[in-house]
């Protein structure tokens, strides 16, 4: 991560303003589509401006294709679904050489683009297809780029990945490795959408009404305001805290609690710290604050840890909840004075 930008305070409000004015127009537009599921949608935003990569689990229907597609939107980006089937093979996703034949006479060897070359995509259903193609996955992801033959080809920016798996069906899936899970900034549950939330969706979808979904950023200001997300300060003591409630998860450490050393066979990685960071500071800016606290970190544990959080035999067993064990690990950790 780089150093942290100290804004003068004139500047840094009008910077907090702006991101926030931004951000809840994004938010309004993406929910002309979207109903409720008011934290979900700000997590994913807080994903995109953190520059990160997002989980999404959840049973058929209940519009997790329909978010990403609206926020795509939204942002007037370049968006690519991707259908992840058994069949899938790597070059259907990051591209192949394709021999074509020239004007004059003859044959070369061109670079044929896949649909992960693009600003924003959508992985859908990624637990359906094998190892080898998620793996595809993870050059994308973690380096921006891609490798075909000898070439190295840059992914465009800004760069967002939204994948989508099923909890529930596990015939024909492949569950995803811990070291690509460890690629997803977050992992979101969306969950049954509410009684009122289903009238709501029934006057949308089976009336006569459409709402048009309008462009209301782009892709340079998405990324002026990830500039704007690094700048924001973060304290030791806010550091030190983050750190041992990621220390906390892992078996064995100093902050372990009595569950984690019994239940948890592996805890996060420092990709675990850098996201309570960056989605510390992204909650921080929409709450009106260019300061990140103990609290920011501990609203969004849970959402950046529970799929870092590999439970063993013991933890199986006693049916431990990852996310109940998070909250328990954040609440018995003492935060620190300056």
């Amino acid at each position: 991560m780089s150093e942290t930008v100290q804004e003068a305070p004139g500047n840094a409000r009008e910077q907090s303003e702006h991101f926030r004015e931004v951000f809840n127009k994004l938010k309004t537009e993406v929910h002309k589509a979207f109903v409720g599921q008011d934290e979900i949608v700000e997590s994913v935003l807080s994903v995109l401006l953190s520059n990160g990569h997002l989980l999404l689990e959840g049973v058929p229907g209940l519009g997790k294709t329909l978010l990403a597609n609206t926020l795509a939107q939204a942002l007037h980006l370049d968006f690519s679904r991707i259908q992840f089937t058994p069949d899938l093979m790597p070059a259907d996703i990051i591209g192949t050489m394709v021999l074509y034949e020239k004007d004059g006479g003859g044959h070369e060897l061109r670079f044929q683009e896949g649909p992960v070359i693009s600003n924003f995509i959508l992985a859908d259903e990624i637990n359906r297809a094998t190892p080898k193609t998620q793996s595809a996955m993870l050059e994308a992801m973690q380096e921006r780029q891609v490798s075909v033959a000898r070439q190295t080809i840059h992914l465009p920016e800004p760069f967002i990945v939204i994948a989508t798996q099923n909890p529930v069906e596990q015939d024909g899936t492949y569950p995803l490795p811990e070291a690509q899970l460890d690629r997803f900034m977050v992992k979101l549950l969306v969950d049954y959408p509410s009684e009122d939330e289903y009238l709501s969706i029934l006057s949308r979808t089976t009336g006569t009404t459409r709402s048009a979904i309008q462009p209301v950023s782009s892709g340079p200001e998405i990324m002026k305001m990830r500039e704007i997300v690094r700048s924001v300060p973060v304290s030791e003591q806010v550091q030190r805290y983050a750190v041992r409630l990621v220390m906390a998860t892992q078996p064995g450490s100093p902050y372990a609690t009595d569950t984690v050393n019994r239940a948890v066979a592996l805890g996060s990685s420092p990709r675990g710290v850098q996201g309570l960071i960056f989605m510390g500071k992204v909650r921080a800016m929409v709450g009106g604050r260019f300061a990140v606290s103990c609290q920011d970190i501990r609203d969004v544990a849970v959402p950046v840890l529970r799929h870092r959080v590999m439970l063993g035999f013991e933890g199986f067993s006693e049916r431990v909840n990852p996310d109940e064990l998070i909250l328990e690990i954040a609440g018995s950790l003492k935060e620190l004075s300056d």
